[in-house]
């Protein structure tokens, strides 16, 4: 992402798909984030930035959580988060080894 409005707008997308997803009304947001519903739709929009502060709150009104990633670790965390294969797990899928069948008791 280059500017800060594409920024804004992708953050901005992100958070309305969020709600979307959660059934929730801008001015329900609003209200578990703690703002008014204009300075909310200001922000999902992209028409408005927000501080840091002010985006916790929004993430977690959405069930969300925020965290800093390294920006050389941002393919690695695409790539965990796009849909995969059966034939292409993602790292943090564990499967038993073929030798056991994924039972922990003894061979008799």
């Amino acid at each position: 992402m280059g500017s800060e409005s594409e920024t804004l707008l992708e953050i901005g997308r992100l958070l309305r798909r969020a709600r979307l997803s959660s059934a929730l009304t801008q001015e329900q947001v609003a209200d578990l984030a703690g703002i008014s519903r204009p300075r909310y739709r200001d922000i999902e929009t992209g028409t408005a930035a927000a501080r840091v502060t002010t985006l916790i709150n929004i993430a977690r009104a959405l069930g969300l959580e925020m965290m800093l990633v390294p920006q050389a670790m941002i393919p690695a965390v695409q790539a965990l988060l796009r849909p995969h294969d059966d034939d292409d797990l993602p790292a943090f899928v564990s499967q038993p080894d073929d030798d056991d069948h994924g039972s922990n008791l003894p061979r008799t």
